[in-house]
């Protein structure tokens, strides 16, 4: 059942500062949980059955001082427009935008090891166009990785699909469907291998025990690194766009 959404709390700090908190409300809920998503660049506020937005509002402004710290850790926002720089697989590449150009969105890599990510077009479609994109380059990256450790396992896969994830970096169906976020290839190219073995790993043990992390040593030696990476960085991949 998805989850309920409630209108937004909104509570002010001693300082005047006001902050307004997305709330919804979920039957698997245990306690009030207040958290900082990355994916959604803000706030959220989480009520179990039974807690009144008034409780709710009370919860948050006793956390207020904890909100504030999370939130200005949060990554700054960079947009895919003229000048930004967005990685892809590693490399830094630098938007430009050419506006006498047709073609969408094409990469050039210099011999001194600079890149630039070209889009054609008026401005107000630069954003599309290079999310687009990217998506586009994820779903060449990620496919033939998923089938090859898929073979490795001696195990097939089904459908690869690539999505704008918040929670996940990718999944496993129990018809052995998998699916990434297409975020991944803004990540260096050993931590997007990382992912894609995980979750091929996952068509033979859909856990997390110790059989299931030996399948991923087996396939990604040197995973634990690329894991770690993913949990120290994987925020600022969303702040992307």
């Amino acid at each position: 059942m998805a989850p309920a959404p409630l209108a937004p709390i909104v509570i002010t700090d001693t300082d005047g500062t006001e902050f307004h908190l997305p709330t919804r409300r979920s039957a698997r809920a245990q306690r009030m949980l207040l958290r900082v998503d990355p994916a959604r660049g803000g706030p959220e506020l989480v009520l179990p059955d039974g807690v009144t937005p008034e409780v709710g509002a009370d919860f948050a402004r006793r956390h207020l001082g904890w909100l504030r710290l999370r939130l200005a850790r949060l990554p700054e926002r960079i947009g895919f427009v003229d000048g930004a720089e967005v990685p892809i697989l590693g490399i830094a590449h630098r938007i430009r935008h050419r506006p006498d150009q047709r073609g969408g969105v094409w990469r050039l890599l210099d011999p001194d090891g600079s890149a630039e990510l070209h889009a054609a077009g008026q401005a107000e479609h630069v954003g599309r166009r290079v999310a687009d994109f990217l998506k586009a380059e994820a779903r060449k990256a990620i496919a033939p990785r998923a089938k090859t450790y898929a073979a490795a396992l001696g195990r097939p896969v089904g459908r690869i699909t690539v999505r704008d994830t918040a929670s996940r970096w990718g999944s496993c169906s129990a018809r052995g469907d998998l699916s990434f976020s297409w975020r991944l290839v803004l990540a260096p190219e050993p931590v997007l291998d990382y992912v894609v073995a995980h979750e091929a790993a996952h068509l033979v043990e859909m856990n997390h025990s110790a059989r299931f992390w030996r399948l991923v040593e087996r396939l990604r030696p040197s995973y634990e690194a690329e894991r770690a990476w993913l949990k120290r960085h994987g925020g600022r991949l969303h702040a992307y766009g």
